[in-house]
């Protein structure tokens, strides 16, 4: 009989709800709980532009017939609050990872009102649907249920040369995007404090690795790179991200959601903080290695007209989950940097049947003077 190694982190916690659970992170932790728990899973998801179900349909065939009996998909828009209220009928969740989000800044800039409905009114919905479900519990299962909801750093805005944000920073959010997520952290922490509700909230520095749809910083330069295209940095490339591999950040998720303090939140960051044009150098750098060109792939680099309200640095203190929970990043940002550049590199067909489903192809958004508002 296997042993299912996360079962006694979930403590009896043997319904999960997965929201976005077709999107980047949310694919990682479904595989996650697929191999290693013996829980059964329930993935909600609109399947818009960026959702993919290709690295779970991958880990299912692998582990075979009882992982396919454990796993159910629920195709919804969080924004249909009849729709959300159904699905936590039918998933009868012990624990809730909130994923589902918008979150591509340049996106958010040319069209908030997308941003506001998925992730404001999308996490307003839930927890209603929720603070129902919950209130209609026997005593033993309200005393293991959580509801977890993932955010990112850049709600706290942006640091300058020195500091980081942690726990106790102020909230100055500088794009739709990053006020949207704040918008849901206080909301999610409202319906801790008035309604009871047990919520945990992590705020993560930015995430990378394998099966990240190619419209993000390290996924877009590689495949432009391969394909003979610009490598776009955006101003003069010294705006610094604190870098996360995302199997890394699904093991803080894990515990922070069974092991963390109900009502309090935690800052997972991957002690990778590192310049857009170092990552860009990086990358040319290991393609150079690992699929060399008749040129140099530097030669591609192009800088471009900064984005709107970029943020200049983000760091992450992550001290308080280390020490109260014991989580820290078990790969280097050079080590996982690798993996994912050799990933991508053997994966340029996966990149291209996403670019075709979603008519998207690598070029630049978020500089358009319209906006995209709805009556």
């Amino acid at each position: 009989m296997k042993v299912h190694i996360l079962d006694q982190i979930l403590n009896n916690r043997k319904r999960i709800l997965v929201t976005g659970g077709a999107g980047f992170i949310g694919g990682a932790l479904i595989r996650k709980l697929l191999s290693d728990s013996s829980a059964k899973i329930f993935n909600l998801d609109k399947f818009g532009y960026a959702s993919n179900q290709d690295s779970i349909n991958k880990k299912i065939n692998l582990l075979g017939q009882s992982a396919l009996e454990r796993y159910k998909v629920l195709k919804l828009n969080l924004a249909n609050f009849d729709q959300v209220n159904q699905a936590i009928k039918i998933a009868k969740p012990d624990l809730i990872f909130h994923l589902a989000a918008e979150s591509h800044v340049d996106r958010s800039i040319d069209s908030p009102y997308e941003f506001i409905s998925s992730n404001i009114l999308g996490t307003f919905n839930l927890l209603e649907s929720v603070r129902t479900f919950w209130n209609e519990l026997p005593l033993k299962r309200k005393e293991i249920f959580r509801f977890h909801h993932i955010s990112t750093d850049e709600v706290y805005g942006t640091l300058g040369n020195e500091g980081k944000f942690s726990e106790l920073s102020t909230y100055r959010p500088n794009s739709p995007y990053s006020a949207t997520k704040a918008s849901s952290d206080h909301l999610v922490n409202a319906w801790h404090q008035t309604y009871g509700i047990p919520t945990v909230i992590t705020n993560c520095s930015n995430n990378f690795g394998p099966w990240q749809y190619p419209e993000k910083l390290i996924p877009l330069a590689i495949f432009n790179a391969l394909h003979e295209k610009k490598i776009r940095i955006y101003g003069d490339g010294q705006n610094v991200r604190d870098w996360l591999y995302v199997e890394d950040h699904v093991d803080g998720l894990l515990i922070a959601a069974n092991k963390g303090k109900v009502g309090k939140s935690y800052c997972i960051g991957g002690f990778g903080e590192t310049t857009n044009k170092d990552v860009v150098l990086k990358i040319c750098k290991l393609l150079n290695k690992l699929s060399p060109n008749k040129t140099d792939y530097e030669t591609q680099i192009e800088y471009v007209e900064d984005r709107p309200g970029h943020d200049k640095r983000y760091a992450i203190d992550s001290d308080l989950i280390q020490k109260e929970l014991g989580w820290i990043p078990n790969n280097s940002f050079e080590e996982s940097l690798e993996i994912t550049v050799k990933w991508y590199i053997e994966n340029q067909d996966w990149c291209e049947k996403l670019f075709l489903k979603s008519g998207y192809f690598g070029e630049r958004v978020g500089l358009k003077n319209n906006q995209n508002y709805k009556n």
